[in-house]
């Protein structure tokens, strides 16, 4: 049970820090406003996903939240994952950077692994 505390919270605080805390600090610069309108997408997208991704990564963090509210956060984090991966090939092809969606979704696999494994204990 120790082992899937650790994995857990490891990386469930890591989709915290990447999901929640970096969008929430660097969403309004121009360089994240340049990378959306790169990939093509409306000007208005950025801050709602922004917003969106900080509270679903508040909802994976705090521990007495509801576990459908956890279960619709982790769904919302997969997708946005998938489609950023998508994205990044679709407009600049089989590049590096499109795996650090695909290496973020294998943190949430794992933080959703175990956070079902210590629900069942419980």
């Amino acid at each position: 049970m120790k082992k899937e505390k650790i994995i857990f919270w490891s990386t469930t605080g890591f989709l915290f820090l990447f999901q929640g805390v970096m969008p929430a600090l660097t969403g309004h610069t121009e360089m994240a406003k340049e990378g959306m309108r790169h990939l093509g997408y409306p000007e208005y997208f950025g801050p709602i996903l922004n917003i969106f991704k900080v509270i679903g990564s508040l909802l994976l963090i705090i521990p007495k939240v509801p576990s459908r509210l956890k279960e619709w956060s982790y769904a919302g984090f997969g997708f946005d994952f998938i489609f950023a991966a998508a994205s990044i090939i679709a407009v600049d092809g089989l590049v590096g950077i499109a795996i650090l969606p695909l290496v973020a979704m294998a943190f949430l696999v794992a933080s959703y692994i175990t956070y079902h494994k210590l629900q069942n204990i419980q």
